[in-house]
């Protein structure tokens, strides 16, 4: 379980991150990276799971599943050299059928992926 402090939580944070964040996506999440200029802040994460991904139950468990594996990367450590990371993670339908293991390989790639881009993105600038 993520703590408070570590969410996105109001529409304005989460229009941020998609907007001027870097996105990269596979087959069952997408996820939107910005790095923040506050050093020494903690990463925060949001999670954007529509009614397409399925009923009550099945976008419950897909949220459960994609919070614990931001939560194990975010003790694990993202590499974000200047700044705090605001991710956003929304899932796409085909979450639903994945299993935790192929969820935990997609999000992982994508949330690494989105970082990349946006390293990259700021070298250019």
């Amino acid at each position: 379980m993520l703590p408070q402090h570590q969410r996105i939580r109001t529409t304005a944070q989460f229009f941020d991150t998609q907007r001027s964040g870097s996105r990269f996506g596979n087959r069952n999440v997408v996820v939107s990276a910005n790095i923040r200029p506050i050093t020494g802040d903690d990463p925060r994460a949001g999670f954007i799971v529509s009614k397409a991904v399925g009923n009550a139950v099945i976008r419950n468990r897909v949220k459960r599943r994609l919070r614990a594996i931001v939560a194990e990367l975010f003790d694990r450590g993202i590499d974000v050299p200047d700044g705090a990371v605001d991710l956003v993670v929304r899932a796409l339908p085909a979450s639903a059928n994945a299993d935790f293991d192929e969820l935990e390989e997609a999000a992982t790639h994508a949330v690494h992926g989105a970082l990349r881009k946006f390293r990259r993105r700021e070298k250019q600038q």
